[in-house]
């Protein structure tokens, strides 16, 4: 798997763009942040931070998580008018989850660059650290890799069947679409989904 801080550190990061997802913003617009809860909203693999100020500035208490600590140095750096926060740690593990509890979560980049065996971690990571009625929202990368490229990933391609199956056992979709904003070249490759925690009666998975 790649070295994350290393990419960081030498300046390899061909996936930030410069600016935050526009599918984010085109959610905001669709949903509003009363999306979100009362906060705060949690943003894993936050990179440079991006979608972190989009949201922060959107009204939204916002925490942005990278596993790179040279990703969360340049973040910090960057000016915003907000009060947004970022934090070094892990995602998938159990030890930075502990005790931590948020009114949602946005995914955008992080979910299809880790390793597929690690995608139920993942939805398990994001039912822990939401209560019942939180709010896991995100965009999904469906087709990363044109005909005849090398698609080994990252970033790993995913269906919306798989995005549905996995969070099924805590969460219930209320939403999903194909963002009519995207990055150039991203255009109708990616699908959007907004799944809510079920109640405690009602979830099927560990809690």
């Amino acid at each position: 798997m790649r070295d994350w801080e290393k990419s960081y550190r030498d300046g390899e990061t061909p996936w930030d763009k410069g600016d935050a997802a526009p599918p984010l913003l085109e959610l905001i617009e669709r949903h509003g942040i009363a999306l979100w809860g009362k906060g705060p909203v949690l943003v894993p693999g936050c990179g440079f931070g991006h979608d972190v100020r989009a949201l922060a500035e959107a009204g939204v208490s916002v925490i942005g998580l990278d596993i790179a600590e040279t990703a969360v140095e340049k973040a910090r750096l960057i000016p915003s008018a907000t009060a947004e926060v970022y934090e070094v740690g892990d995602f998938l593990s159990p030890s930075w989850r502990e005790g931590r509890r948020f009114s949602g979560i946005w995914e955008h980049t992080c979910f299809c660059a880790i390793d597929p065996a690690l995608r139920e971690t993942y939805a398990q990571a994001a039912a822990d650290l939401l209560g019942p009625g939180g709010v896991f929202a995100g965009v999904f990368y469906l087709t990363p890799h044109e005909p005849g490229e090398d698609g080994a990933g990252p970033p790993f391609a995913v269906s919306t069947e798989e995005i549905d199956a996995l969070f099924s056992p805590w969460f219930e979709r209320t939403d999903g679409w194909v963002p009519e904003a995207a990055y150039p070249g991203r255009e109708g490759r990616e699908w959007i989904g907004v799944f809510r925690k079920l109640p405690q009666d009602r979830v099927a998975g560990p809690a």
